[in-house]
C-alpha cells in the first residue's frame, strides 16, 4: 500500500467515479444533482427472493481505515420506494445503502441496508413525509461502520453499526439515489465532507464492561 493510499481525499468532481451512470446529473465540488432513473433499486434476495442491481453510484476510492464522511440531501420523493442517502457499494453481493424511502403523503422510512455475501437486510424506522431533508455520517474503523442522521447537520443520532465481510480494504463509498417503480425525482446532495473519523473508540476495560468468553 503506498503512503499516498491512506490520506484523505476531499469528496469533490476530480476524485469521484460512476457505478452506472444516470442520464441526467449535474457535479460540482459543492452541489451534486441526480436525477433518479425509473426500475432502479439496489437488493440482494432476502425474504423477496430477487435481486436489483441497477441504481447509480457515486462513489470514491480510500483505503484510508478511519474516517467520517458527511452529507446532506435534499429531495422531493413523491412515488413508492424514491429514495435517495449514502452507500458503500464493493460489488453486487457486497454493499451497504442508507436512506428515506417514500412510502405515502404520512409517512416515509429512514433506514439502512447491509448486503453482505448476497443477502440484504433492512432495518427502518417511520418519519413524517414532510421532511425533505436530511444529513448523514458514515464513519469507518476498519471494517466495522456507523451511520448517524441529523435534521439540521448539528445534532447527529444514532442509526445503525454493522460489519462488512469484504470491507476491510479499500472501499468505496459516496451517494446514490433511485426509484424501482415507474417514476423519477431529483435529489439535491451538499455540504459533502470528508475528515476525521467522529466515530469514538469503545474499550470495554473503560467502562468497567465484563466481557465474557464464547462457549
Amino acid at each position: 500500500m503506498g503512503k499516498n493510499d491512506t490520506i484523505l481525499k476531499p469528496f469533490v468532481a476530480e476524485n469521484l467515479f460512476w457505478i452506472r451512470e444516470p442520464q441526467k446529473y449535474t457535479i460540482t465540488d459543492s452541489l451534486i444533482t441526480i436525477v433518479s432513473e425509473p426500475h432502479t433499486d439496489l437488493w440482494q434476495r432476502t425474504y423477496y427472493g430477487f435481486s436489483n442491481d441497477n441504481a447509480p453510484v457515486l462513489q470514491m476510492k480510500t483505503s484510508n481505515m478511519f474516517f467520517s464522511f458527511t452529507v446532506k440531501t435534499s429531495f422531493n420523493s413523491s412515488a413508492l420506494f424514491d429514495q435517495c442517502g449514502i452507500a458503500i457499494y464493493l460489488d453486487s453481493d457486497n454493499w451497504m445503502k442508507a436512506s428515506i424511502e417514500y412510502e405515502n403523503e404520512e409517512y416515509q422510512r429512514l433506514g439502512s441496508v447491509v448486503t453482505n455475501n448476497g443477502y440484504s437486510d433492512w432495518a427502518t424506522h417511520d418519519i413524517p413525509s414532510s421532511i425533505k431533508e436530511m444529513w448523514y455520517r458514515l464513519s469507518r474503523r476498519g471494517s466495522d461502520y456507523y451511520i448517524e442522521t441529523s435534521l439540521d447537520g448539528t445534532t447527529f443520532h444514532q442509526m445503525r453499526t454493522f460489519h462488512l465481510d469484504k470491507g476491510d480494504g479499500e472501499i468505496s463509498f459516496g451517494i446514490y439515489a433511485a426509484s424501482p417503480v415507474d417514476h423519477s425525482f431529483t435529489a439535491q446532495f451538499s455540504e459533502m465532507k470528508v475528515g476525521e473519523c467522529k466515530w469514538q473508540p469503545w474499550s470495554a476495560e473503560d467502562t468497567g464492561f465484563k466481557q465474557t468468553a464464547n462457549k
